[in-house]
């Protein structure tokens, strides 16, 4: 296949950025996007011109580090699947593929399509854990019934792989979808109880410390989330939410 590619090139942060034109020939439909992006690079280098930077690390879907927004949709067109699952049979001989970093105030752009997501980080940090006490009375996991139900939802919640999709998908760059994740995977599970109240807090006020805007109903998140995280999810942290402030 022949494409034309517009990609953001920009140095940093604090540089201005623009959309360069590459025209590309000899994709195979077989190849994935990131492999199509490496033959662009190695060509770019043979005429001595700077490789396109780009975010990538395991590509088989679970790292969620390829996080590219392709043709206005985050990880491209086809839905469930990261950048890196994403194949060019997806695409038209002909075609034109815009290709951009994901869109937020609180993931700044390090270069071309590499974003800073270490507030996902810091969100996870604030209370994502669960405390064990192992003085020597520690109780084996496995011993607490837990309902079927509940450790399905939170087995579910927990795929979330925090590539920042749902942001990019968020007329409000809402990170509510991920930080619901994290908050759900614990609550749903008697381990998490315990410190269910100041997490959900604690992680609520960091998400809203990093500039991340509020869930805007829209269902985009879950949409264009590639683990299909649910927007019960939401539901969930806004009643964990509610009943930590009540408590105090």
């Amino acid at each position: 296949m022949k494409l034309t590619l517009k990609i953001w090139r920009q140095e940093n942060k604090d540089t201005k950025g623009k959309m360069v034109t590459y025209p590309i020939d000899g994709i195979e439909g077989d190849m994935s996007f990131l492999e199509m992006l490496d033959v662009l690079n190695e060509e770019l280098v043979e005429k001595g011109e700077e490789p396109v930077e780009f975010d990538h690390d395991c590509r088989e879907g679970i790292c969620g580090m390829c996080s590219l927004q392709i043709n206005g949709e985050p990880h491209g067109p086809n839905r469930h699947i990261t950048t890196c699952q994403l194949h060019m049979r997806s695409f038209k001989d002909g075609d034109t593929i815009v290709i951009e970093p994901f869109r937020a105030k609180a993931f700044p752009v390090v270069k071309d399509l590499i974003v800073d997501r270490s507030s996902f980080d810091r969100i996870q940090q604030a209370g994502g854990y669960v405390s064990v006490n192992t003085s020597g009375n520690t109780i084996d996991a496995n011993a607490i019934p837990v309902n079927k139900h509940d450790a399905d939802e939170s087995f579910n919640a927990a795929t979330c792989i925090g590539c920042g999709a749902c942001v990019a998908a968020c007329k409000n760059a809402s990170a509510m979808l991920f930080t619901s994740a994290k908050v759900s995977q614990y609550a749903l599970l008697p381990q998490g109880r315990i410190e269910a109240v100041d997490r959900v807090k604690a992680m609520v006020r960091q998400m809203d410390e990093e500039g991340f805007g509020n869930c805007s109903n829209t269902g985009a998140c879950e949409i264009e989330c590639p683990k299909d995280i649910s927007l019960e999810n939401i539901a969930r942290m806004n009643r964990e939410y509610l009943m930590a402030t009540t408590k105090g």
